[in-house]
């Protein structure tokens, strides 16, 4: 490739040069023919062979000379390929560079590649340029840089700048060699010249003529001037910077002599001017890089510098000028290393100015010199964009913002401005010291100097936390690698986050003696952190001084700083980087023991967390402030809905009650809020905690500081009902983006809270980790806070109470829950003074003692600080001067603790374990020892809080046996006796007991409010460490038990207490199989003799002993006058009887009876006539009741169930005996609940005799019980006040009760008994109420169907009993349809029907008399008759009767039943011998069923009625009837008068058309049914035009009408069927009737026939006539419209039937003049049918025309025409 160019390149250059340059021509031609004679094969070998050929390079230069631009083109090009390749002969570089220097005027291309070739020119020939040879290259660049081209000029500028590089490269390298010789020469230093060889020569003389030039100044060396100024700074700068090393003293003194001499000076000196802003830039960046680099060899210079930078700064300058100062401050302040350096050269020495202390305090006035800009205030703000930006409008409001903040700039703002620090616009997107392309400054933000300024801050803070926290670790500890927990702690520690800081470990794996406690035991691993200043042989113990003396000389100035912006409105992220630098830096502080800054930091960082306005207005809103219901504080996001404060223990110690919080939250207005922290306070509240962890085992006496702060947050917070405050924002203009952050931060405060409960947690979960004295120390620190304020106890307070702690659940603890929970709680109580700072004092002492529980059990008392503790918290408990809020707490803190220490020590072995529990137990009752003093004093205050506190104790002891009582060893008699400490024996006369057995001593209690708490441990003993307990303890226990139950204070106390005893009852019978009870064993009617051999544990009897004098305490109890508590006792008292009755003999269970079953009967008797008093309260009388019914039941259940026992032993029957005096004796107060019970037992325990004879249990029990039973019906004695009670459930037992007896007695039975029986049931459903919401229409009630059930089991095999069966089953069957009867009133007062009984009854009524319808008596004695009428009474109001039931309606079933009945007892009425009277009246009975079945009142059926289906039903019903009864109803002993009815009956309800009018006296008249009337038939009547509707019936209508026609019709002997009927007789006739009636002759059924048609045919006649005449009178006025279809069927049915009918010649009379046999009707209707014929011929009706000419047709034949 190069060849190919340079031959190339040489023959264009020969090919231009002919005509002109023969010269170079000429030497072109040489140089080619060289190039052509050179065999090379490669590049190497080609450069190798030119470098060689000295004159090759003669036509290049030649053609550069000639000043042609395409000669030096192409000479440019060979030259720059030589030179890239090295073939330039050395000898010619010389000449080769003015060539160069020469092309510089040509054009753009030549320029370029003459400065693309000079790097490699001086890098490939390195050695040979120097000295004039370089500067010779420097100057062509210098020359090219003065062109007007841009990119020439840059490129130049670039190369010069490369070309400087590579001369110190140089020096570098030659640096590296070893030789000492080839000196070229010397150069002046600070100590004198200095020899140097070729490369530093150089160097030096090139850098020096930089600086000289930059000075503008003439070079020595360089042939060029003009050099810009800020070119020249660049190049310093970048020499400075790429080659610090060679301007150290020690290798090249000379250049540490120019920048001593010549370029400190000159920046110091032009920085101190006025300089534009290119060159402020070049200056201050020289100056930084120096300061960085270059301080030790610039002490003074660089001192000075600093100086002037902070002068810089600190002065009214422009705002670009002090941002580029701040700059480099910045860049300083975040090289650590630096910055101990700057301090250790000047403020650390004598003489020195004190240039860091000075920056510090410059910045305090930078920070404070525009407060209106940082937004300064009373609080931290959020900042605000300019408002005014769109406007351009003064910043007045911004001014009314900034008012009354002290320092404000006064006067009008000249123009707007963004307020306050933010991200958004306090940075720049390229620094000012970076912006090297600017010659005009930048518009710099004017926060920007501030931020910059909280960067330095930052810096600092961070650069000396990396550094000493390291060195603070303890050697072990350091090279123990961290568990997880301690790796959380480091993130969370105020460290950074990936340095390897001393963050104390909060926990380490407990030692093995100590295994259950989760909570670490690392107090023994000392791991307080190290103070670098103690180590005085650590290799960094210098720079450890100097950090030290940093902070001791600068903390003012930047806790001053610090403060300033931390009441500025900055970003969030300003913020948290400012409050992670106070806090560091006061890490620092205490890790090196520097306890003034260290305070002042944390004292300052506690007013950040707990502004003094916010505190104070706090303070300010009364003597008590509950906290508002905040709608934020109860989001989800909200974890102190409670509200919590951070003070108190209440994951320690009881938590408040959720009510009690809600009604603290509504007794606050909301309107009324004080201003509350916000996010950012509880930032800086987290920083402090994090200190306190960090810092913990050094902080000593400055504990105070952190509690403080603790505590003042937890008043606010409290007082606010932690009500999140919204981060204000600084101005009132819009700012959606300040906006958006405040809502922002204000969604985060339930997360920040989250975290300050974690850092307060943890704050005192490190104390784990202290040592023994550091951990007095705050134990100490603490007990002396709540000492100093317990001397103002006494005084009122205006502080709020403590409100419980933020403080989440510590590691390792059970947190508190229900069975924990105190019931009286602090924040409950309405309190007079509380002390804030006492309540703070007990919640820390208490939460410490939880957290360090192993080591105040692992050490003495005295040095683990468990003495002080105790001490304390018992001293405040009983203090009655102290607040009683403090009081309970201290009591709840105690408790805590003892129960914290029994779970601590549940891993030991047993001895050491019953050790401290009995250490435990004693603490808590002497706890309670200065309480129960007798001379305590007795204000009602006092003792309400000693009431409270006596509470929290056994609420403890409830929770030490929750949680240890089945490792409990030893101290059960001081459980005991802690529970029994709330009970006071006292002293009375024994006439005021309530019998004699009573104790002298009664027992009160100290108060209400403690049962509860007391009763909960003994509930818990009782329910699981029954089996722990010692054999001594359990007759404490049945006397504990018996205390409680006797207690007036709390009834569901006393109530489970029985329950207790059941529980006893079980766990003893279990330990024996047998319980040996006899006579003896309670002869003692005192007891004693049972207490003696229940306390002797050796006694074999001992168990059955306890057993019974439980059975004894228990029965006592029942006597109680509360309801609930006698009643709970006699259930269990039975239920023990019940449960362990297997396990007793007949003498045992004799004994039980006779001691406890009848004393308990007459006890209820005696109470139940005490009762009966009327000036007894209403209440109290039924409560006894309920009382008594209980003890029937129980009684009847127990003695059924063990019948079998009890029937063996001799005296049993003398037991029932008395047993059913008892009950007689009950029913005898007439008590519907006492008489239900006592049925029911007899039920009950005469139905366990079913399954067969038990011994002893004979007919004498039997009669005993029927005597009982039969004693009546049981009724209330009330019943006459006129309130109605229900007895349904008495008259059900009642009932019920008789079937049991019944089933013993029915072997035995007579008739009396049944009667009795029956008069009693008729009783029951007389005397019964409605019951509650049964309706007996289509269902049974309970009640009614037991009676029914009754008399269907009663044996009707004794003479008469199926008489008084049947009358009394007709009884129940008519009062559904009575209407006068003495019940009815009741009845539909009370809504009870009786449909459903009637209905079943007639099913009863049909079954007894088919069974017996043979029977004589039924019918002699009335009861058939009854039956009748009875089932007459739904037959005959059939529609009438209002109810309609869903299944078969009352009157079919009666219809239905009394065809049944008919069909079987008719044919008895002619066998029997029954009188006449009550023959004839069962026949009129039977026709008033048979009236009943054929008619109905259709003009308003009730709905749901299908009158069609109903009346096939009457049909079919009445033509069975008809077959039963006809001819029988024609016999001599029916009266005509029913059979009048019967016929009369049928007449009207076969008219299927109203008749008119007129023609009702011819119906209903009086003598309408009178053949001698039928004259007044023949005069015509008035016709009408209203064609009325057939009948709604019209099928029984026709039936009816057919059954006339067929009474009437002729039945002769011959035609008829032979039927012999019987006359009927009387049942008992004289002798002399009864030899007639036997011997006269039996009527013939033609005899009965003409009766029957006798009576019916004036019906029939009348019928005819009425349809006859109503054809006559009507069609006329219809002329030849045709008559409606139904009267038309009616007519044509009616002279069918007449004409077809052949009469019985004895029912009409004769007409006169006529003779005629079966005609006789038509000859009566003759004129009627002429008449019609008349009008039928008239009307051209053939039809009707066509019957009536039959008609006179068959009257013709009669008349023999």
């Amino acid at each position: 490739m190069t060849t190919q160019l340079l031959s190339s390149e040489l023959a264009n250059l020969i090919q231009e040069s002919k005509r002109k340059h023969n010269d170079l021509r000429q030497a072109a031609e040489k140089s080619l023919e060289e190039l052509r004679g050179i065999r090379a094969a490669n590049e190497a070998q080609l450069a190798a062979e030119l470098s060689q050929k000295v004159n090759f390079v003669n036509p290049f230069v030649i053609a550069c000379g000639t000043r042609n631009a395409k000669f030096t083109g192409i000479a440019i090009v060979c030259l720059s390929r030589l030179i890239l390749v090295t073939a330039l002969p050395r000898s010619k570089l010389s000449p080769v560079l003015e060539a160069l220097r020469e092309a510089t005027s040509a054009g753009l291309d030549v320029q370029l590649k003459i400065l693309q070739a000079l790097p490699t020119l001086l890098q490939n020939y390195s050695r040979e340029i120097q000295g004039d040879l370089l500067v010779t290259a420097l100057n062509i660049c210098f020359i090219l840089q003065t062109t007007k081209n841009g990119i020439v000029n840059n490129t130049s500028a670039a190369t010069l700048q490369q070309l400087v590089m590579t001369v110190f490269e140089k020096v570098a390298a030659e640096d590296k060699s070893a030789s000492d010789v080839n000196f070229v020469g010397d150069a002046p230093s600070g100590d004198g010249n200095v020899q140097l060889r070729a490369a530093s020569m150089d160097a030096y003389r090139i850098f020096r003529d930089i600086c000289l030039m930059t000075e503008n100044q003439r070079p020595e060396y360089l042939r060029f001037t003009g050099l810009p100024q800020t070119f020249g700074l660049e190049l310093i700068e970048s020499v400075l910077s790429q080659h610090a090393a060679i301007f150290t003293a020690s290798h090249h003194p000379e250049q540490a002599h120019i920048l001593r001499t010549r370029v400190m000076p000159f920046v110091i000196k032009t920085l101190s001017g006025k300089p534009n802003f290119a060159t402020s830039v070049r200056l201050v960046r020289i100056l930084y890089t120096l300061l960085r680099k270059h301080l030790e060899i610039l002490p003074s210079e660089g001192g000075e510098a600093l100086d002037t930078l902070t002068q810089l700064l600190d002065q009214d300058a422009a705002a670009w000028k002090r941002a580029l100062c701040m700059e480099v401050f910045r860049g300083i302040f975040s090289e650590p290393p630096l910055l101990r350096r700057i301090f250790a050269f000047y403020d650390s020495k004598e003489g020195e100015k004190d240039i860091l202390k000075n920056l510090t305090a410059t910045f305090v006035r930078v920070s404070t010199e525009n407060p209106v800009v940082i937004g300064l205030g009373h609080q931290s703000t959020i900042p605000v964009a300019n408002p005014y930006a769109n406007l351009g409008g003064s910043s007045d409001q911004a001014m009314l913002e900034a008012s009354g903040v002290t320092g404000i700039i006064s006067g009008s703002v000249s123009e707007s401005h963004n307020t306050g620090i933010s991200s958004q616009w306090s940075t720049v997107r390229v620094a000012c010291i970076d912006q090297l392309d600017k010659t005009d400054p930048p518009a710099v933000p004017e926060s920007y100097v501030y931020a910059l300024t909280l960067s330095c801050i930052t810096s600092l803070s961070e650069g000396l936390a990396k550094f000493v926290l390291p060195l603070t670790v303890p050697p072990d500890t350091r090279a123990r690698k961290r568990n997880a927990k301690q790796v959380e702690m480091g993130r969370e520690s105020p460290g950074p986050a990936d340095d390897d800081s001393n963050a104390p470990k909060t926990a380490v794996e407990r030692t093995a003696t100590m295994g259950s406690i989760e909570r670490s035991g690392s107090f023994k691993k000392n791991p307080v952190p190290l103070n670098p200043l103690a180590v005085k042989d650590h290799p960094l113990h210098a720079e450890v001084k100097i950090c030290a003396a940093i902070i001791d000389e600068c903390w003012p100035a930047i806790l001053a700083t610090c403060s300033t912006f931390l009441y500025a409105a900055l970003d969030s992220e300003y913020y948290h980087g400012l409050v992670r630098a106070f806090q560091k830096f006061a890490h620092v502080a205490g890790l090196l023991q520097l306890a003034t800054p260290r305070d002042a930091f944390l004292t300052t960082l506690g007013k950040a967390a707990v502004p003094p306005n916010v505190f104070t207005a706090c303070l300010n809103t009364g003597s008590y402030r509950a906290p508002a219901a905040s709608p934020v504080a109860e989001t989800p996001n909200s974890i102190l809905g409670n509200a919590r404060g951070l003070l108190s223990v209440d994951n320690l110690v009881t938590p408040v009650g959720a009510a009690g919080e809600r009604q603290r939250q509504a007794s606050m207005d909301a309107n009324t809020i004080p201003q509350t922290l916000n996010t950012r306070n509880l930032l800086c509240l987290r920083a402090l905690l994090n200190l306190g962890i960090a810092l913990g085992p050094t902080l000593s006496s400055s504990w105070s500081i952190v509690l403080e702060t603790l505590q003042q947050a937890d008043l606010v917070l409290f007082t606010t009902g932690k009500s999140p405050g919204r981060t204000p924002i600084a101005g009132k203009g819009p700012d959606s983006r300040a906006e958006n952050e405040a809502a922002s931060l204000l969604a985060n405060f339930s997360t920040e809270i989250r975290a300050v409960e974690t850092a307060a947690s943890r704050l005192f979960e490190s104390t784990v980790d202290f040592p023994n004295g550091a951990f007095v120390e705050v134990v100490d620190a603490i007990c002396n806070l709540l000492d100093q304020q317990s001397e103002a106890a006494s005084e009122p307070s205006s502080r709020p109470q403590s409100s419980p702690s933020l403080t989440p659940p510590i590691q390792g603890l059970r947190t508190p829950s229900g069975q924990h929970r105190r019931l009286v709680s602090v924040s409950s109580i309405a309190p007079a003074g509380p002390s804030q700072e006492d309540q703070f004092a007990l919640a820390k002492i208490g939460e410490i003692a939880s957290i360090n529980i192993e080591r105040l059990l692992t050490y003495s008392p005295d040095v683990s600080g468990w003495t002080r503790i105790t001490t304390e918290l018992i001293s405040t408990l009983s203090s009655i001067p102290m607040p009683a809020q403090i009081r309970t707490r201290a009591a709840d803190i105690m408790v805590h603790l003892i129960l914290d220490a029994a779970k601590a020590v549940s891993g030991l072995d047993d001895e050491t374990r019953g050790k401290v529990q009995l250490r435990l137990l004693e603490a808590l009752r002497d706890s309670l020892l200065p309480l129960q003093m007798e001379d305590r004093a007795a204000s009602v205050a006092t003792h309400s809080t000693d009431i409270d506190i006596h509470k929290i104790i056994l609420e403890g002891l409830k929770s030490l046996l929750d949680d240890c009582g089945d490792a409990l060893l030893s101290g059960w008699e001081i459980t005991f006796e802690v529970i029994g400490s709330i009970f006071i024996q006292r002293r009375f006369g024994n006439d005021s007991a309530r019998d004699a057995g009573s104790p002298s001593l009664v027992l009160t209690t100290r108060s209400g409010k403690l049962i509860r708490s007391a009763f909960n441990s003994l509930q818990l003993i009782c329910s699981d460490f029954l089996g722990s307990l010692p054999k001594s303890c359990f007759l404490i226990l049945v006397d504990t038990l018996y205390k409680f139950c006797s207690q007036d204070d709390d009834l569901n106390i006393a109530l489970t207490t029985v329950t207790f005893f059941w529980v006893l009852s079980d766990f003893l019978s279990g330990r024996s199989k047998s319980l040996p009870i006899t006579d003896s064993l309670v002869d003692d009617p005192n007891g004693v003799s049972l207490v003696e051999k229940a306390s002797n544990a050796e006694d074999a009897s001992s168990d059955a002993a306890l057993w019974m004098l439980l059975l004894l305490r228990l029965t006592t109890v029942t006597t109680d006058e509360r309801l609930d508590l006698r009643n709970s006792a006699i259930q269990t008292l039975l239920r023990i009887f019940d449960a362990y009755g297997d396990r007793l003999g007949p003498e045992a269970w004799s004994v039980c009876i006779k001691s406890v079953i009848f004393k308990l009967l007459s006890s209820i008797e005696k109470e139940l006539e005490d009762v009966g008093k009327t000036e007894i309260d209403e209440k109290i009388r039924h409560d006894w009741y309920d009382t008594a019914v209980l003890v029937l039941n129980g009684i009847s259940s127990l003695l059924a169930n063990y019948l079998d026992v009890l029937t063996v032993h001799p005296t049993f029957n003398s037991y029932w005996q008395q047993l059913l005096g008892h009950f007689a004796s009950l029913l005898d107060f007439r008590v519907l609940e006492i008489s239900t019970a006592t049925f029911k037992a007899l039920t009950q325990m005469l139905s366990h005799n079913q399954n067969g004879t038990k011994q002893n249990f004979n007919k004498t029990t039997i009669d005993l019980a029927w005597d009982l039973w039969s004693r009546g019906v049981p009724v209330s004695k009330n019943d006459n006040t006129g309130k109605t009670t229900d007895n349904q459930n008495c008259l059900l037992a009642y009932v019920a009760a008789l079937r049991d007896v019944y089933r013993l007695i029915q072997v035995d039975l007579t008739v009396d008994r049944i009667r009795r029986m029956l008069t009693l049931l008729r009783e029951v459903m007389q005397v019964a109420t409605p019951g509650a919401y049964i309706a007996d229409i289509d269902h049974l009630t309970p009640l009614q169907g037991q009676v029914l059930e009754v008399i269907k089991m009663l044996r009707t095999d004794l003479p008469g009993a199926p008489s008084a069966l049947i009358s009394q089953t007709s009884e129940f069957i008519s009062l559904a349809f009575l209407e006068e009867y003495d019940m009815s009133s009741q009845r539909n007062a009370q809504k009870r029907t009786y449909v459903a009984m009637s209905k079943a009854s007639m099913s009863i009524l049909q079954s007894l008399i088919v069974s017996h319808a043979s029977d004589v008596n039924i019918y002699s004695d009335g009861a058939f008759l009854t039956a009748l009428t009875a089932l007459s009474k739904p037959i005959v109001l059939k529609y009438r009767f209002p109810i309609i039931t869903k299944t078969e309606q009352p009157w079919k079933q009666s219809t239905t039943s009394a065809l049944v009945i008919l069909e079987a007892t008719l044919p008895q009425l002619h066998k029997l011998e029954i009188s006449r009277t009550n023959l004839q009246d069962i026949w009129e009975m039977i026709v008033i069923i048979a009236n009943g079945i054929i008619s109905a009142d259709c003009d308003a059926p009730p709905d749901r009625v299908n009158i069609a289906e109903d009346q096939d039903f009457d049909i079919s019903s009445f033509l069975k009837l008809r077959e039963l009864i006809i001819p029988s109803l024609g016999g001599e002993v029916v009266a005509d008068k029913t059979r009048k009815v019967f016929a009369e009956n049928l007449f009207r309800m076969s008219i299927i058309h109203t008749p008119a009018p007129t023609e009702s006296s011819l119906i209903y008249g009086s003598n309408g049914g009178d053949v001698v009337g039928l004259s007044n038939l023949y005069k015509p009547r008035r016709g009408r035009t209203i064609d009325p509707p057939p009948a709604k019936r019209e099928k029984m209508c026709y039936v009816c009408l057919d059954e006339l026609f067929a009474l009437v019709t002729n039945h002769n002997e011959v035609s008829t069927p032979q039927i012999t009927v019987q006359p009927p007789t009387p049942a008992f006739p004289p002798p002399s009737m009864s030899m007639a009636a036997s011997n006269g002759p039996l009527e013939s059924p033609h005899a009965l026939h003409v009766r029957l048609a006798r009576t019916a045919a004036p019906y029939l006649i009348l019928r005819a006539a009425l349809t006859l005449r109503a054809y006559i009178a009507d069609q006329p006025l219809r002329g030849r419209m045709p008559q409606p279809l139904s009267q038309r069927k009616e007519l044509a049915r009616m002279l069918d039937r007449l004409v077809v009918l052949r009469s019985e010649p004895e029912a009409i009379p004769d007409t006169p003049n006529v003779e005629s046999e079966t005609r006789k009707h038509l000859l009566r209707l003759y004129p009627l049918l002429v008449g019609a014929a008349r009008v039928a011929g008239t009307a051209g009706d053939e039809g009707v025309l066509g019957f009536l000419t039959r008609a006179l047709e068959v009257v013709g034949d009669e008349l023999g025409v």
